[in-house]
């Protein structure tokens, strides 16, 4: 049997096995970037998503049209870039991607994008709040250490934030993470199962080698492995020479969380992801949002595990990355108090 023949009959499996199942409105804003139509794609192809809901302020209705080609059972709609056409897109979601912005070009950090980004989060914040402001809401938009708090505090301003409902999207670390151990190792990357904790740039990324069990891992083989976590974007960015950053990989992870969450909140226990929420464990020193594992359930957030047994090169890692993730909070925040 041909690969194609194989991938289809593997979707056909997936959708029958879930056809059962609860299934769930889905809505991507940003559908039409470089992360948003692989990542519509990817939805499109997920037997639990019933309905895809896209919009982007340009093409949304023709990434639509083309998706909705594709055999599987989800309906897929695009929607005009209107006021009207995103209200409608965002009503009855269950879960709210927003992958909408602005790429990074070689030489900017994910800093240099703030002030686009963080309008055009504000906004879609906006209109989440008023039309689905009990959905799951996915931030991928960059930079997600300040975007995040940024939907936080238009939603507190509408009176309807609830902290389990809101989720950092940093699976890209913990994806690249496994793939570079792998590498390293020569296992199958699969079977990598890398914590990653802290923020999504630069020194906030912080993985957790130790818990892997690749103890033999040290030294500056691991300086070098960190670092390339830390900064593996920039690989991207680089390679891509002016085009784009991370994109596909990008939506692979976003997909991945997606679906997560979709398991959880149809009943299955001890779906475990490490994402960047409103968290506990470093609010005593002022930062707080922190991406550790969480057990995800029904009603979104059901537990924040805490970090367990840190080497002190680890220790140091934290430190480094609170520092940082406390600025990129705070930038969030006061963005909101200047640009209401």
């Amino acid at each position: 049997m041909s690969f194609a023949r194989q991938a289809y009959a593997q979707v056909q499996r997936r959708a029958f096995t879930a056809s059962a199942r609860q299934s769930s409105k889905v809505t991507v804003l940003g559908a039409a970037g470089g992360i948003g139509q692989p990542l519509s794609l990817l939805m499109k192809l997920n037997p639990r998503v019933s309905q895809l809901a896209l919009y982007d302020i340009r093409l949304g209705p023709g990434v639509a049209a083309d998706i909705s080609h594709i055999n599987t059972k989800s309906t897929v709609k695009g929607y005009d870039p209107t006021p009207s056409g995103l209200k409608e897109a965002l009503s009855g979601a269950e879960i709210v991607l927003i992958p909408a912005g602005v790429p990074r070009k070689p030489g900017m950090t994910r800093d240099d994008l703030f002030n686009t980004n963080a309008s055009i989060v504000r906004d879609l914040a906006k209109a989440v709040a008023d039309a689905a402001p009990n959905a799951n809401v996915l931030v991928i938009s960059n930079p997600v250490n300040s975007t995040v708090p940024i939907v936080r505090e238009i939603f507190k301003s509408k009176g309807v934030y609830n902290p389990k409902r809101l989720f950092g999207v940093t699976t890209l670390d913990v994806v690249r993470a496994s793939r570079f151990v792998s590498e390293i190792k020569g296992t199958d990357p699969a079977d990598e199962n890398i914590t990653v904790v802290g923020g999504h740039s630069g020194v906030t990324i912080v993985p957790l080698i130790s818990q892997s069990g690749h103890t033999d891992i040290a030294g500056e083989k691991l300086d070098a492995l960190v670092n390339r976590i830390q900064f593996g974007g920039d690989e991207v960015v680089k390679a891509k020479d002016g085009a784009g950053s991370a994109t596909l990989s990008m939506a692979m992870a976003g997909a991945r969380f997606a679906e997560s969450l979709l398991k959880a909140s149809q009943g299955e226990k001890g779906v475990i992801e490490p994402t960047f929420v409103e968290s506990p464990l470093y609010k005593d020193q002022g930062v707080d949002f922190f991406a550790s594992k969480v057990e995800l359930g029904p009603e979104g957030v059901e537990k924040i595990h805490d970090l367990g047994k840190l080497t002190t090169h680890e220790e140091k890692l934290v430190e480094a990355a609170l520092a940082d993730l406390k600025k990129n909070i705070q930038k969030g925040v006061d963005f909101v108090k200047a640009n209401p």
